[in-house]
């Protein structure tokens, strides 16, 4: 097997890992927005989306630049807003 099939195999697996874990994601989503909608809160949360956005830029330690990571999140945050209010 050549090192670059390998090193492909090696993100076909990340990438399923990555798969499942935003699913996993999802699915706290869909519950924080049962809850969000039963205590009659609103879905968006800018406090805390910045929140989250500084934590995962403070976090990253690259390769992937800070503003890359920020960008990703905010479309993970977008579709969470829709499963919390109860879309897909």
């Amino acid at each position: 097997m050549s090192r670059l099939t390998a090193l492909r195999r090696q993100i076909d697996r990340l990438d399923s890992q990555i798969l499942q874990l935003l699913n996993r994601r999802a699915g706290v989503a869909v519950q924080v927005g049962r809850l969000k909608r039963r205590d009659g809160r609103p879905v968006y949360d800018g406090e805390r989306e910045a929140a989250i956005l500084r934590r995962v830029a403070r976090l990253n330690r690259g390769p992937l630049p800070s503003a890359s990571v920020t960008r990703i999140f905010r479309g993970i945050l977008q579709v969470s807003r829709r499963l919390e209010a109860g879309g897909r």
